[in-house]
């Protein structure tokens, strides 16, 4: 299992990521981004895919704009259910993986929204959501979806940590109005490319004794761009844009976020 499939994280999700976002300014703009993305390719259909919790699906929604979303986690994709419900929405929010959903329609635009394609962790999964997702788009369909360029002191650094070698991330109020504290530890391993690790959840008393201590685990997989490049052209794809942030910033160097931008081409492709 994985961090976003347990009920507990689902329940908190957004509680934790508020938090979180007050003191790390890489997702600055992310909401709006999307929503410029869906306007511009969005005509014939947009899908939310691992949609989580629903953050992006319900922006779109409250500016008109009605996606479907799809999350692995049926815990997510219970809680963005109930969300948007309660904010009077009627979405198509459905749990799959996104290496073999199959939807009765097809999409102009199709987004994985922050770190949602980073969960694939070998090039053949990767690959196989590719051409699933291709699958899924009209001709000339949009797909944007999002990476980060490998920082190699990072991963020197987390090459020689364990997975419970926990560094204090955030202190948040949960969704029963109880303090808690979160820490993650993460390693590294160079030949699968694969970030491993725990988060640990630690909920307080009045008096700040811990009460309870939850251990979620969470992989995601490092991909370089050169690799990208060229799994795109594989199940293809044509880049229109890559940015380095939010507000279409430059690429060029290392990005916290490599944003691409990819178009289906109507090159034939081997399967």
């Amino acid at each position: 299992m994985d961090l976003h499939d347990f009920k507990d994280v689902a329940e908190n999700y957004d509680l934790y990521l508020d938090e979180m976002y007050k003191s790390e300014d890489n997702h600055a703009g992310f909401l709006d981004f999307y929503l410029d993305f869906a306007k511009e390719y969005g005509n014939e259909g947009v899908i939310d895919i691992a949609c989580g919790t629903g953050a992006v699906l319900l922006y779109l929604a409250e500016h008109g704009i009605y996606a479907d979303g799809t999350d692995i986690s049926e815990e997510m994709c219970s809680v963005a259910n109930e969300k948007a419900k309660g904010r009077g929405f009627d979405l198509n929010i459905f749990p799959a993986d996104m290496t073999e959903f199959i939807s009765d329609r097809k999409y102009s635009c199709a987004v994985i929204a922050r770190s949602g394609f980073m969960h694939l962790l070998t090039s053949e999964s990767q690959r196989a959501a590719l051409l699933n997702i291709r699958e899924n788009l009209v001709d000339g369909g949009m797909l944007t979806f999002n990476t980060f360029d490998p920082h190699p002191l990072f991963q020197a650094q987390q090459m020689n940590t364990k997975d419970t070698d926990y560094s204090f991330r955030l202190e948040y109020v949960n969704s029963s109005g109880q303090r808690e504290k979160i820490y993650n530890a993460i390693t590294y391993d160079p030949y699968t490319q694969i970030m491993s690790g725990n988060w640990k959840f630690e909920t307080l008393d009045d008096k700040g004794n811990i009460i309870e201590e939850r251990i979620r685990p969470l992989k995601m997989r490092q991909t370089y761009r050169q690799e990208m490049m060229y799994l795109l052209e594989l199940t293809g794809y044509e880049i229109v844009n890559v940015y380095g942030g939010y507000h279409k910033e430059s690429s060029n160097g290392s990005a916290k976020n490599v944003i691409w931008c990819v178009r289906k081409s109507d090159r034939r492709v081997k399967i």
